[in-house]
């Protein structure tokens, strides 16, 4: 009898943890930028690994990590955990674009996105492009200015997601109706 429990809550254990891993399959992730860095310490050189990871779900949730570890599985693991803490929502319309121009900075890099018409695609480059494709958005122009370094990009393109606002929300902000926008 204890043994039956006991296989029941094994199973009970695993369907559990399989019901997670299903729910927490939405999430995809890219690696932008491996880099290996080191510190210089008393007996010598101490190497590490720093990983750049773009994790997004396609539906207007995106987030950057950045992680680093002895080696390359756990910095990307590390940079994976971090940027699903840093996870932004997006409003999208129904080109599968953004609402209006947007601008954003992060360290030494400027990112500016422009709204395009459907069938446009993405056209960015770098590390912006992966973000805006985990984010969901498939229209819409983007450019890089100041730095090229990746990890300022890629802040930079979420600092110009996080500014952007529906009609509603304008609306609320305002006062006045939402036929007065559209007008």
């Amino acid at each position: 009898m204890a043994k039956e429990r006991e296989q029941e809550q094994r199973k009970g254990g695993k369907q559990r943890k399989q019901r997670k891993e299903k729910k927490d399959n939405t999430w995809q992730e890219r690696v932008v930028q491996i880099r290996r860095v080191s510190k210089v310490v008393k007996g010598g050189k101490k190497l590490s690994f720093r990983a750049i990871v773009v994790v997004g779900n396609e539906k207007g949730q995106v987030g950057v990590g950045v992680g680093k570890a002895g080696d390359v599985i756990n910095a990307v693991r590390k940079a994976v955990t971090d940027g699903k803490k840093h996870l932004i929502s997006i409003n999208i319309n129904k080109a599968s674009s953004i609402t209006h121009v947007s601008s954003g900075n992060a360290g030494g890099a400027q990112v500016f996105m422009r709204p395009a018409a459907p069938g446009t695609g993405v056209i960015a480059g770098g590390a912006v492009r992966t973000v805006l494709e985990l984010a969901g958005i498939k229209n819409i122009l983007a450019k890089q200015q100041g730095s090229n370094n990746p990890l300022n990009n890629a802040r930079a393109a979420v600092n110009a997601l996080e500014q952007i606002r529906s009609f509603s929300q304008v609306a609320n902000e305002r006062d006045i109706p939402l036929q007065q926008i559209y007008s």
